[in-house]
């Protein structure tokens, strides 16, 4: 998960940088989908990759728009059951 928030709480000069140069994903980087906060002050973003260098060059494309990004590592909530489910009948768990 990527939170994006925009410089000054303002998007329009990521969207713009969106218009004129794309979103700048490498290849074996994989966008999902994206949410904007009704304020418009930040972005969060669902990408998919198995090598984090991926996402460093991606954030580098957006330089200069006054853009932050947080990288937030997550699972699928499947995964993560799958990670707890032994747990759950453990003594003391």
């Amino acid at each position: 998960m990527v939170i994006e928030r925009f410089g000054d709480g303002d998007p329009v000069p990521a969207y713009r940088h969106l218009r004129d140069a794309g979103r700048g994903i490498p290849d074996g980087l994989t966008y999902v989908d994206s949410w904007v906060e009704a304020n418009g002050a930040r972005c969060f973003q669902l990408m998919e990759c198995d090598d984090l260098a991926l996402l460093q060059q991606w954030v580098l494309h957006w330089r200069g728009t006054g853009v932050s990004f947080e990288i937030v590592p997550v699972l699928r909530s499947a995964e993560t059951r799958a990670v707890v489910a032994p747990l759950l009948d453990a003594p003391g768990a």
